[in-house]
């Protein structure tokens, strides 16, 4: 069974499915932008260069309903080794349980 905050699939929008290799009925919207695109090359994903510009086109990563936890562990993971700073201050993490 899903769990609800793990999977959305928009239907109605005009390009679903944006993506090859993933049934309709499994097809995940949730992550309709990747989240994983700011890494470059280290994303991960099923990306292609063409004219120097990262091309996600072939990548189904972010919309199959199984990646949904290992997508977001990958970005914390990111964040925690970037040192991500804004505002000349560095940011921080939430806790990883909640209170």
């Amino acid at each position: 069974m899903r769990e609800p905050e793990k999977f959305f699939s928009n239907r109605e929008c005009r390009y679903f499915p944006c993506h090859k290799g993933v049934s309709k009925e499994d097809f995940n919207c949730l992550f309709c932008y990747c989240p994983l695109y700011f890494m470059g090359q280290d994303c991960g994903g099923d990306f292609i260069m063409k004219d120097g510009i990262k091309s996600c086109i072939n990548c189904a990563r972010p919309h199959v309903p199984d990646n949904f936890d290992e997508i977001n562990e990958t970005l914390k993971n990111a964040v925690r080794n970037k040192g991500f700073i804004q505002n000349d201050r560095k940011l921080s993490l939430p806790s990883e349980g909640r209170s």
